[in-house]
């Protein structure tokens, strides 16, 4: 059977420091594009009102917002859901004369000012939910702390694993990830929900599993190879996984990208934020967790690493006769 990179020697880690500019450039733009745009929180996080409705032929948006703004439910966002004859409206603040807790007054004041501009009987509502100021703010809380306690969690396991300095350079990584996500997020608009929320961690998990399986590939390559450096076995790990990371990421993408196109409204802000999710954690993965290995064993190296150079055996004299020499232990 042929493998794809089956004996791929590709010299990843001496392109790090274009590696670090690519880093640089995204993280720029992606804060850049959070200062401009800022986060597009959904009224599951910001507390409003959301409602769907199916007309029986298409309408105006234009008047349909305008109609809603005189009834007194400012600054909705309208959305074409699926055929163009479906809607969603999402009323972050409560309407004019409402509790703002009180969403299903809010709800009520959508559907009247529908019967105004729409005509009562001429649309049917699909979907109706609502959620509180109060319950918003609680939802953005204890998403930044599932964001937290995932970054300790890791560093936490890795270290247990491995040792504390490859759990602090996936942690690097990881935080690579989520930031170029959350500038990608902010550029492309994509509304943030619970939905996006789940995207971001299934998106760490899956950049985290790619850093450990590397890392735990240059953890047994340690045990295999003396007198070399140690930039010489993270190559060797990276491009002895190659072949993995390939088909594990082409089929991952691929599946994705049919989600994105073909999914729907519903599923497609999960389906974007994974795909570009999968692409920084591959990236991540290979041009950023293990330069900062590198790096963090240059200035503090293990008793792993120590061993590389000191262990190197020392070449047999040759003999008169002009003998071979003696090979380093593989």
């Amino acid at each position: 059977m042929t493998r794809i990179f089956a004996n791929a020697n590709y010299d990843f880690i001496g392109l790090r420091r274009r590696a670090y500019i690519i880093t640089a450039i995204l993280l720029a733009v992606g804060l850049i594009g959070y200062i401009v745009f800022g986060v597009n929180y959904s009224v599951e996080f910001t507390g409003g009102t959301l409602v769907q409705i199916e007309t029986k032929s298409p309408v105006d948006v234009g008047n349909l917002r305008t109609g809603l703004d005189q009834a007194g439910v400012l600054h909705a966002e309208i959305q074409q859901f699926g055929s163009n004859r479906e809607y969603v409206i999402r009323a972050r603040t409560a309407a004019q004369g409402t509790d703002a807790d009180n969403t299903e007054m809010t709800s009520k004041a959508i559907s009247a000012a529908l019967d105004k501009v729409l005509g009562a009987g001429t649309y049917t509502v699909q979907r109706s939910e609502g959620v509180g100021p109060k319950v918003g703010a609680e939802l953005r809380q204890k998403a930044f702390f599932a964001i937290i306690l995932s970054f300790v969690a890791v560093l936490a396991y890795l270290a247990y694993r491995f040792e504390w300095r490859f759990g602090l350079a996936a942690v690097i990584a990881t935080a690579h990830d989520i930031l170029t996500t959350l500038g990608f997020i902010a550029l492309m608009r994509i509304e943030v929900s619970l939905v996006v929320v789940g995207a971001v961690l299934s998106m760490v998990g899956y950049s985290l599993n790619d850093t450990i399986i590397i890392f735990d590939r240059v953890r047994e390559d340690l045990r295999k190879m003396r007198g070399v450096p140690f930039a010489t076995v993270l190559n060797r790990a990276i491009n002895e996984t190659l072949p993995r990371s390939v088909l594990t990421h082409g089929t991952t993408l691929s599946t994705l990208l049919a989600l994105a196109v073909l999914g729907g409204e519903v599923i497609r802000p999960f389906a974007l934020v994974m795909f570009f999710g999968v692409f920084t954690g591959t990236f991540s993965s290979i041009f950023i967790a293990s330069p900062v290995l590198l790096w963090i064993e240059q200035r503090w190296p293990g008793a792993a690493v120590k061993h590389l150079g000191a262990a190197a055996p020392k070449a047999a004299p040759s003999a008169p006769g002009g003998g071979r020499k003696a090979q380093p232990v593989a």
